[in-house]
């Protein structure tokens, strides 16, 4: 784990390197007045030539010696802190850049909440111990070890008394942070799921007002925050034990060595001077020693949330470029799936032996029950999940041939749950392709009988459109994502409840550009609402994970199957 953080540093090379070298500066500076100050007591004084003067020059000496320490210690508080950001910066691109690459099961499995809080609290926690961490272990293991040995030059006995009082104080910390560990992990966890609780209200607070369950979501958020406050009780009570018990550790080497320092005076092996001096230096050894503990909590807190960090950079997304993979071309955009089996969490199938040929140009639909593997059977297309067993073949060729990449920008994919990014009308349809012209831009939305809206806004394709798309109603959230593919011009489309949420005099004219979208090109149609289908190539109804009827609308009503069932049911309503 150490080595993988440390790898972290390397872009920063030199950036570190004089971070260091400022820490071994500003360590010596402090190390060296005792010595100064001894020369002037022990050697100077007593010898009672041009005492005076000598302090002057000594005093001119120092002067440039704080001098010095000043600018150290102004790169090391601003300079190594940008270190600490700039390492940040990286850890938040890699782990941003890698959420990007997991695929769907990894996003069915954890909550969004829990990933922020991974990009920002977690980061910041390891950006204060990337910059404290060296920086602090440098400048105190410079001065307990240089303390430690200029002690032992003024007596090495009272320091051997010392130096096991230190040992102690060592064990009893790595016992201390060992326990630590585990319950700052905890702080992370919880507060990530405050994080979590706190995302999936505001994104739902339109829900929560019309069903008037603030109640609710006030027991959520306490039961969320109670956790957090045990957890955090717990990291408190251990710091506090921890503290005052090295607390009592540094008072301990103080009465350690006025005792034996007592003893030496008396015994002549140690004079008043040199007693003066040891307890100076001994306040220079305890100082590193109260940094170090300090730090602990800093230490903890990142390498805790580093951990975390480590664990998704780690994920290894489960569909990835197989070996030799190249770009795919669409040259008929045949598709066909052959013996198809799919769970989302075995043993429980979803798809049970799918089999099926859509030929060049041809629109199919798929119908059926919800939960039926409609929707599933899409997904698997431009490989948001992997089947089971089976194969799925573009133009005759295993589309796991093909790189991920280059295969879904040979699909356009207008969801069920239509999605709007917080920016302008123009950049949400923009991103079906972002190297379009104005022109093309504005055909795609007219074609998606959205212009004269978008035109009807006071900015007009430069209207903001709230989080979510929060000031468009839903049919023009459709719209949007509609404009998105037309945009795209992908060679097989899937329309995924493409229609779903417009009213009836919108959904003929968007149904009327969708046919005309469709020609020449392979189209994969859910639906629910069995008018927008009925010209179909090719009707197939699903049921548990199986296609049960197939055929045209005609055929099927002429079947008296399930399809002829639904779609009786829906002319009567």
């Amino acid at each position: 784990m150490l080595k993988k953080f440390i790898n972290y540093y390397k872009p920063y090379k030199l950036l570190f390197s004089i971070d260091l070298f400022c820490a071994i500066v500003v360590s010596s500076v402090d190390l060296a007045f005792p010595q100064i100050l001894k020369y002037i007591t022990l050697t100077l004084i007593p010898s009672g030539n041009a005492v005076l003067n000598t302090v002057i020059y000594i005093a001119i000496i120092l002067l440039l010696f704080y001098a010095v320490k000043f600018f150290c210690q102004y790169f090391i508080t601003s300079w190594g802190h940008i270190m600490g950001a700039r390492m940040e910066g990286d850890m938040r691109r890699q782990l941003f850049y890698h959420y990007q690459k997991l695929t769907f099961s990894y996003y069915d499995r954890n909550n969004s909440g829990e990933m922020v809080s991974k990009l920002v609290s977690d980061l910041f926690d390891i950006s204060e111990f990337a910059h404290h961490g060296p920086e602090n272990i440098i400048i105190s293991l410079l001065k307990i070890t240089g303390s430690l040995i200029l002690l032992s030059m003024i007596n090495w006995q009272i320091t051997l008394i010392l130096t096991a009082v230190v040992v102690l104080m060592i064990i009893f910390s790595l016992f201390m942070n060992r326990r630590m560990r585990n319950i700052f992990t905890a702080n992370r966890k919880r507060i990530a799921g405050i994080n979590a609780r706190v995302q999936d209200s505001l994104l739902g607070i339109k829900v929560i007002k019309s069903f008037t369950g603030e109640s609710i979501e006030h027991r959520k958020f306490d039961n969320a925050n109670d956790a957090f406050l045990e957890s955090k009780s717990q990291s408190y009570r251990a710091m506090g034990i921890y503290h005052s018990i090295n607390s009592l550790f540094q008072g301990l080497l103080y009465v350690a060595a006025l005792i034996s320092g007592a003893f030496f005076l008396t015994t002549g092996s140690l004079n008043a001077v040199e007693f003066a001096m040891y307890f100076l230096y001994i306040g220079i050894f305890i100082s590193p020693i109260e940094i170090l503990v300090n730090f602990t909590e800093t230490f903890q807190r990142g390498f805790s949330g580093f951990r975390r960090f480590i664990d998704v950079i780690e994920t290894e997304p489960e569909i990835q470029d197989t070996k030799n993979a190249r770009a795919l071309v669409v040259q008929s955009g045949i598709v066909e799936y052959k013996d198809i089996y799919f769970a989302y969490e075995k043993p429980l199938e979803v798809l049970n032996g799918i089999s099926f040929k859509i030929k060049s140009g041809q629109t199919v639909a798929f119908v059926g029950p919800s939960g039926g593997g409609k929707t599933t059977v899409c997904s698997l297309l431009p490989r948001f999940y992997e089947p089971s067993s089976g194969e799925i073949l573009i133009d005759g060729e295993n589309i796991d041939k093909f790189t991920i990449s280059s295969l879904r920008r040979s699909i356009g994919v207008v969801q069920q749950d239509t999605y709007i990014f917080s920016g302008s009308v123009r950049e949400n349809i923009a991103y079906g392709n972002p190297d379009a012209s104005e022109e093309e831009l504005m055909n795609a939305a007219r074609m998606a009988n959205l212009h004269d809206f978008i035109l009807s806004l006071p900015e007009g394709y430069d209207t903001f459109v709230g989080e979510r798309g929060a000031k468009l109603s839903g049919g023009q959230k459709q719209r949007i994502s509609i404009a998105r593919v037309f945009l795209k011009n992908p060679k097989i489309l899937i329309l995924d409840e493409a229609t779903s949420a417009l009213d009836n005099e919108n959904e003929s004219l968007i149904q009327q550009a969708l046919v005309e979208l469709s020609k020449n090109r392979t189209t994969i149609v859910i639906a629910h609402r069995l008018s927008t289908i009925r010209n179909a190539d090719i009707i197939m109804t699903v049921d548990n994970g199986r296609i049960i009827e197939s055929g045209t609308h005609e055929e099927l009503i002429a079947a008296r199957g399930l399809y002829a069932k639904y779609y009786a049911l829906q002319q009567e309503k």
